[in-house]
């Protein structure tokens, strides 16, 4: 019977960064409902072994926000200002772009905070298992990952399927297991940051911190 329900796989964002632009606020009619897009920036900063340097990079994310929590949390927001926010990943209809559907925001004054990056999902792989080999001799495992998430929608009232499609990079020891034991549908728990690819469309991926393999025998 277990196998006969719809898959409601976890797949949730949070972040807290800076505003890069005020947000664009509208309202749909009928019924009146209103909604937001912005976009944020988190910021990463490591120590590089091969350069003894430390390193930054900036990533944008593109969230869109609907309901209630707009004029509650976004209203008087503006550039520079912190927020903090929880959602969900979806392809927008608006040029099929991948972007963050927030259902929680909270605003904070202009200023420094460290950011938070930080993505949960679980779902199938859907793809074959390759395993590459970095510039820096580092392994590197890439999979796609299908997740499938059950949404109540603030527009109709009522509860849809929202699936996605994601690259999964999975990096060191967890690479190598995961090629060697990974297979089309098993199913896999990935703990890690949101990333993107440096392409025209800013395609995301997971950058996978943690990957748990639940293989289907």
């Amino acid at each position: 019977m277990l196998s006969e329900l719809p898959q409601n796989h976890l797949c949730t964002v949070t972040l807290l960064g800076n505003l890069v632009n005020k947000p664009d606020i509208r309202y749909q009619a009928n019924p009146v409902v209103a909604f937001a897009e912005f976009t944020l920036a988190t910021h990463s900063r490591w120590f590089d072994k091969t350069s003894n340097k430390f390193k930054e990079w900036t990533s944008y994310h593109t969230v869109k926000v609907i309901g209630e929590i707009v004029e509650r949390a976004l209203i008087h927001a503006d550039k520079g200002d912190i927020i903090l926010l929880q959602g969900y990943l979806i392809n927008s209809k608006k040029n099929n772009r991948e972007i963050i559907h927030a259902s929680y925001a909270q605003t904070f004054p202009k200023g420094y905070a460290q950011s938070i990056n930080q993505i949960h999902c679980s779902g199938n792989i859907v793809s074959d298992i390759k395993v590459m080999t970095t510039e820096h001799n580092k392994e590197l495992t890439e999979i796609i990952l299908e997740s499938q998430q059950h949404i109540f929608s603030a527009i109709t009232h009522k509860y849809h399927v929202v699936t996605i499609q994601r690259p999964i990079h999975v990096w060191g020891k967890q690479a190598l297991y995961l090629a060697e034991h990974g297979k089309r549908n098993d199913q896999i728990i990935v703990d890690g940051k949101l990333s993107y690819l440096n392409n025209k469309n800013k395609n995301q991926f997971i950058d996978a911190q943690q990957a748990v393999l639940i293989a289907n025998d």
